[in-house]
């Protein structure tokens, strides 16, 4: 019997003490319980990201999330910005096309970050786009964005930047307010440390501006009605509060560590990772990687599938292959959320003996003393 690993960008694997909340008696979702748990959940979400302003739970996907930042703020037949470096960057754009907006797409080679000097032309090109909407981590590639930057640029302009932070948040470094970032758009299946179905939005007041500028045409999204019933830590519709529960777990975890702790940490696990990967003689896929994820290209003569199936075979270690453009091209190893430094040190112990079993010439220890070295390395750069 193999002990199951899940080493993907989502779902995450969930600590033991989360999941039994969810085994707790179902409470009423109006009750006074349940809006003292709302208060609390709001209190840690807005310390994980960084703001002061409204943060609003949907029962969702992440995608719910971006669909419901999206339709409050462009009104159809409006203009958006879409910052396409990848499959789920380029989500936007279909969201956009779904409710009738002209969605301008600034393309970046995948793999690549997106250039803030770009983004600033564009939006000179396009004086009439009312948002941008960006990534924080693309989770196809394995990319991080310079958030920071693109969110100075964008401020200097009429247009609300909103961003996917739905891979990101929790793993990386994301500073919503200081980074001017207007939605922060974040899904509960990453780095939170929770099942799939809860997503969350920050929104500031210039975000506000623009929702409430128009009539948007939407019902279940409405962020209007999400921001009146907030105010009493309710929410208009049923929420799932089964999974809110258990975020107040994943939360105070969070707390317990400190998010810059908690950033260091990937940082650290991603180094490792990277490290690791390249020791066996694998090519890193994005030039500017993620924290919460390490992609890697397929060796030559072998087949992601290939190397995947071994390694839940023998290890019951679960990884995820390419999508879109990159579909049997690359490998994406997660290492966010309930994850530590050993999961990464026993990943690529796993890889190495998957990789020569079928048949490369790999030196044991290769990827393992590797990622070691970088441990210990920022170990003893921590102690000083």
């Amino acid at each position: 019997m193999r002990k199951p690993r899940l080493m993907t960008p989502g779902p995450t694997m969930v600590p033991e003490d989360v999941l039994l909340e969810m085994a707790r008696p179902v409470i009423h979702h109006r009750s006074a319980e349940a809006k003292q748990v709302i208060a609390e959940v709001l209190s840690g979400l807005k310390e994980v990201f960084q703001t002061r302003n409204d943060v609003l739970i949907l029962t969702s996907s992440g995608t719910g999330a971006m669909e419901a930042a999206v339709v409050n703020t462009v009104p159809p037949g409006g203009k958006a910005l879409v910052l396409n470096a990848g499959l789920f960057a380029s989500r936007w754009g279909n969201i956009c096309r779904a409710f009738g907006i002209h969605a301008v797409l600034l393309d970046t080679e995948w793999g690549q970050p997106v250039d803030p000097a770009r983004v600033a032309a564009a939006l000179e090109r396009h004086p009439d786009a009312v948002a941008v909407f960006g990534t924080l981590s693309e989770t196809s590639t394995g990319t991080g964005h310079p958030v920071e930057a693109i969110g100075r640029v964008v401020a200097k302009t009429p247009a609300v930047f909103a961003v996917d932070g739905i891979s990101g948040v929790g793993a990386m470094e994301c500073r919503t307010d200081a980074w001017n970032i207007d939605l922060l758009c974040v899904g509960s299946q990453k780095a939170l440390m929770l099942p799939p179905g809860l997503a969350f939005v920050a929104v500031s007041p210039k975000a506000w501006a623009r929702i409430d500028a128009f009539a948007p045409p939407c019902y279940y999204f409405d962020l209007s009605a999400a921001r009146d019933r907030i105010q009493q830590f309710d929410t208009p519709y049923t929420p799932a509060h089964t999974l809110i529960l258990a975020l107040r777990a994943a939360l105070r975890r969070i707390r317990d560590e400190g998010i810059e702790d908690v950033w260091a940490r990937h940082t650290r696990m991603s180094e490792a990772c990277q490290a690791g990967v390249q020791a066996l003689g694998l090519e890193l896929f994005s030039s500017r990687p993620a924290e919460g994820m390490t992609v890697f290209r397929v060796p030559e003569g072998l087949r992601d599938t290939d190397i995947r199936d071994k390694l839940v075979e023998r290890f019951g270690l679960t990884t995820v292959g390419g999508q879109g453009q990159l579909k049997g091209q690359v490998i994406r190893l997660g290492h966010m959320g309930y994850t530590d430094e050993l999961d990464v040190i026993s990943s690529l112990a796993a890889l190495e003996m998957v990789l020569s079993d079928l048949g490369l010439d790999i030196e044991p220890g290769a990827a393992v003393t590797a990622a070691q070295q970088v441990l210990l390395a920022r170990t003893v750069a921590g102690s000083r």
